[in-house]
């Protein structure tokens, strides 16, 4: 029987999947900034694509050579009407999200994440996975009013980037949702490598397309490209791990410990990004993100005492129960 954990030991434990997760997603989101933005590979279709065909071929070799997971039962027209929606939302997220660098800074652009609950909010209700109450929607609406401050305060504002990055939000909001919806309500329990394994080949499927009608030519008629496919590889490997460490926080803590450790993680970046490439933020950006965040805090906090209210009612609901089988028992004898 496997020895229980002390509270330390799993507070420990779930500072080390936090600080896993949040040393990659930092790695990650500056190194496709450097790619994009600096090295001269200005091709965000490109990139994404590569990062899921890499990601196909790696997961399809842990599953179909290695055998490190089995394969679900998922028949061809389940794959078709279930994944390949939830890999177009996917290829669309990634898409914006890496364009976005092109024009918007590093510290802009995690300003802008602090809407991603209110749209998955907004998303939930609409796919009737969450209740219309007034004190969420306006907690939803002090963090709009605090990134709308901080995109007023923005000295490169570029509205390109702006619709990008916010498109790309609405997107995720929405695959975020159809995950739940059409695969986990249906009982198709995904691990990380299995998530890999059928999500990649239809977000990649989907952003052939766009790559070879926008991106191709421009490629092909770069004659100044200079590729660095060391440099693509170990991008590539970043972008896996931390395909991985997301399943794998949210699979040891909670969505919710993720939620918090990426507002930790954001404000990280922002100060990084400042220092790396020099990124200008200015008394506004801080003021209209400081709103914002507080505003993300208090949902985090009432999301999670709304989770402890709901867990004191089933185990009260549980006792009642077995108090119940129990009394009904001592009355046969």
């Amino acid at each position: 029987m496997a020895r229980q954990l002390t509270a330390w030991q799993q507070g420990m434990k779930a500072y080390f999947y936090v600080t896993i997760w949040m040393t990659i997603s930092m790695g990650v989101i500056l190194f496709n900034k450097y790619i994009l933005a600096y090295s001269g590979f200005k091709y965000p279709i490109a990139l994404t694509l590569w990062h899921m065909v890499f990601c196909t071929s790696v997961a399809t070799i842990m599953v179909r050579v290695v055998g490190a997971t089995k394969r679900l039962n998922m028949p061809k027209k389940e794959y078709i009407n279930r994944v390949i929606p939830i890999g177009a939302l996917y290829a669309a997220s990634l898409w914006l999200s890496n364009s976005a660098y092109l024009h918007l800074s590093v510290s802009f652009i995690q300003m802008t994440k602090a809407l991603m609950p209110g749209l998955v909010y907004v998303c939930g209700v609409a796919f009737g996975m969450e209740k219309l109450t007034r004190t969420t929607s306006f907690n939803m609406f002090i963090i709009a009013i605090g990134v709308a401050i901080a995109a007023y305060g923005e000295i490169n504002f570029i509205y390109v980037g702006v619709v990008e990055q916010l498109s790309a939000l609405v997107f995720e909001a929405l695959r975020l949702m159809l995950v739940q919806v059409l695969i986990t309500r249906q009982g198709y329990a995904m691990n990380p490598i299995q998530s890999l394994y059928y999500v990649s080949p239809a977000c990649a499927a989907c952003l052939a397309l766009p790559f070879i009608a926008v991106e191709l030519p421009e490629i092909l008629a770069d004659v100044h490209l200079e590729i660095d496919y060391g440099m693509l590889l170990l991008n590539a490997l970043t972008a896996f791990a931390l395909n991985l460490a997301v399943f794998l926080l949210i699979g040891k803590t909670s969505a919710l410990t993720m939620n918090i450790a990426g507002v930790i993680k954001d404000w990280m970046l922002i100060f990084a990004s400042q220092h790396m490439f020099g990124n200008t933020v200015t008394f506004l950006n801080y003021l209209g993100y400081v709103i914002a965040f507080l505003a993300v805090g208090m949902y985090n906090y009432n999301k999670l005492k709304a989770a402890k209210r709901k867990e004191a009612a089933a185990k009260a609901e549980a006792a009642a129960k077995g108090g119940s089988i129990s009394a009904a028992e001592n009355g046969s004898k």
